[in-house]
């Protein structure tokens, strides 16, 4: 299938402020599941969620992502099938911890589960001076995946 087809089958839409495409597969008082697709040069924006946040890859290229830790460390975990260099098809992002993520090639479809369920007000978008504030080290990362 081409990307515009997987958009279409899965009735993906744009993501708000994040950026990327996402549909709700799955959403009650215990956990909630997206599909979400993003396609270069689009990526999702770091964000600060309350509770974790699992993503699991499905197809593509692997995905990139940065993790900002509240003790101050960056870790850039890659999403994806390659077991041998790395890679992982399950990543758990703990609550509390900046993530941003971009695919590794043209796109990357995953899934992401949280439980407790998404929250739209445990969400936190950060302007790019703030975060390199904190993170001078991940300066790179921070800009490449901010929007603002």
């Amino acid at each position: 299938m081409t990307v515009e087809q997987i958009i279409a089958a899965l009735a993906l839409e744009p993501l708000p402020v994040e950026g990327g495409l996402f549909a709700v597969t799955h959403a009650d008082e215990h956990g909630s599941a997206i599909h979400f697709l993003v396609r270069a040069p689009d990526f999702s924006a770091l964000h600060l969620l309350t509770a974790a946040e699992t993503y699991h890859h499905y197809a593509g290229a692997p995905l990139r992502l940065v993790l900002l830790h509240p003790d101050g460390t960056v870790t850039r975990p890659v999403l994806g099938t390659d077991l041998a260099a790395g890679q992982r098809p399950q990543i758990r992002v703990p609550g509390g911890v900046w993530q941003g993520s971009a695919s590794a090639g043209e796109w990357t479809l995953v899934g992401t589960t949280m439980a407790p369920p998404y929250d739209p007000d445990g969400v936190r978008f950060a302007g790019q001076s703030e975060l390199t504030a904190r993170w001078p080290a991940a300066a790179d990362d921070i800009a490449a995946l901010t929007r603002s």
